[in-house]
């Protein structure tokens, strides 16, 4: 059956949104450069340009070559402008925000505690004033596209975080009062999702397109993606390998509770007592300040320890998945550095006949923020930047 050829105003789409991704990729670019990287002739550039400065999505930014005039040497860059988001870390007992413009230059950033015993109505407020404050001090005055990172299930079909009694009441209410108060979209998704969307766009699973991120931090869990397409599962419910039943535990997790699980061996408060068993647990020290001391002092016994439970949940993926990398997220996993991926790398060689290389994540806690904010930008990119009616 004959394919037919574009449409004009599709071919114009396609051409404004190549040269788009152009601007954001390389920075500001001249007509002719333009010309050169999407092989378009120069009345067609022409023709972009002026389209794209009409819908105010460019402008001229500088001027570049040796003689810096005339039109050949305008440089064009993305109106940063354009629109303002904002991305939230949200955890059990605290929210981070940072507010950039499109381009996703920071503008403003700010951390808050809010405590355990705070009412559901008064939590909310105090993140939703937090947001308001952060776009004020960076000069903005409407936010476009709020993303949040947060643990718990994601409703698939609505996107939404899923009632579970682990989880304070104050997070599943933020979204929406969000959008209420901001007029802005807001996009929720998992704290391991995103941590593996910023690994994979700047980190350590940059070169990936199927893979695993395995997080490591206050409880565990893991983000699936397989041929460059993150998978969510039937309820939203992918990678809670914090439910896995292992081996070394004296109970079984339950449907209510990861206890016993493969949580009880690898989250933050279990590796701070295996660190404590080993004597080098400093008072008030986090998890990951156990393992940065002792990959810095070489305290290989304890490191092969932690490696023995990590390996236990890495394997149990790899064995299902076949993924053919692990990224060891979150603080501990950047933490353990190729120190602890190398014992877990050897160890799941001994476990599977797949062969599974396992990565020390570059980003640490910052990749669920980071993932926040990249949601949020291709969202409002994929908006501004879509096809428009025009000439």
């Amino acid at each position: 059956m004959p394919v037919s050829p574009a449409s004009p105003s599709t071919a114009r789409a396609i051409n404004d949104r190549l040269a788009l991704g152009l601007l954001q990729s390389e920075g500001p670019l001249t007509a002719n450069q333009l010309k050169q990287l999407t092989g378009l002739s120069r009345p067609s550039v022409a023709d972009l340009v002026e389209r794209l400065q009409g819908s105010g999505l460019i402008t001229v930014v500088g001027e570049a070559g040796a003689q810096r005039r005339g039109p050949n040497a305008r440089l064009y860059g993305i109106v940063a402008d354009r629109a303002h988001l904002a991305a939230l870390d949200v955890r059990t007992e605290s929210v981070s925000v940072v507010v950039t413009d499109l381009l996703g230059a920071v503008l403003a950033e700010a951390s808050a505690p809010i405590g355990g015993g705070t009412g559901t109505d008064t939590a909310v407020e105090q993140a939703v004033a937090l947001v308001e404050r952060t776009a004020a001090e960076g000069g903005v005055q409407r936010l476009h596209t709020v993303g949040i990172g947060a643990p718990g299930l994601i409703d698939p079909a609505t996107g939404d975080l899923h009632d579970t009694s682990s989880l304070p009441a104050w997070h599943r209410r933020l979204a929406g009062a969000l959008h209420e108060r901001l007029g802005a979209r807001v996009l929720v998704e998992n704290e391991t999702n995103l941590a593996a969307r910023a690994e994979r766009r700047d980190g350590a699973a940059h070169d990936r397109d199927t893979f695993v991120l395995l997080w490591l931090g206050d409880g565990v869990g893991a983000a699936v993606v397989l041929d460059g397409v993150l998978r969510r599962g039937a309820s939203g419910g992918t990678g809670e390998i914090g439910f896995l039943p292992v081996p070394g535990t004296s109970t079984l997790p339950s449907a209510t509770s990861c206890e016993g699980g493969f949580h009880s061996l690898a989250c933050a408060a279990a590796l701070r007592e295996l660190g404590a068993e080993h004597g080098i647990l400093e008072p008030g020290g986090s998890a990951a300040d156990v393992v940065r001391r002792a990959v810095e002092t070489g305290e290989y016994a304890f490191l092969d320890a932690v490696a023995d439970r990590v390996a236990v949940g890495a394997a149990a993926m790899a064995a299902i998945l076949d993924p053919g990398c692990v990224v060891l997220g979150g603080e501990v996993g950047r933490a353990g550095g190729t120190e602890l991926a190398a014992r877990v790398t050897d160890r799941v060689a001994a476990m599977s006949p797949l062969r599974t290389e396992v990565r020390a994540g570059t980003l640490g806690g910052a990749a669920v923020l980071r993932g926040a904010l990249l949601a949020a930008r291709d969202a409002a990119q994929d908006e501004l930047f879509g096809p428009r009616t025009g000439h």
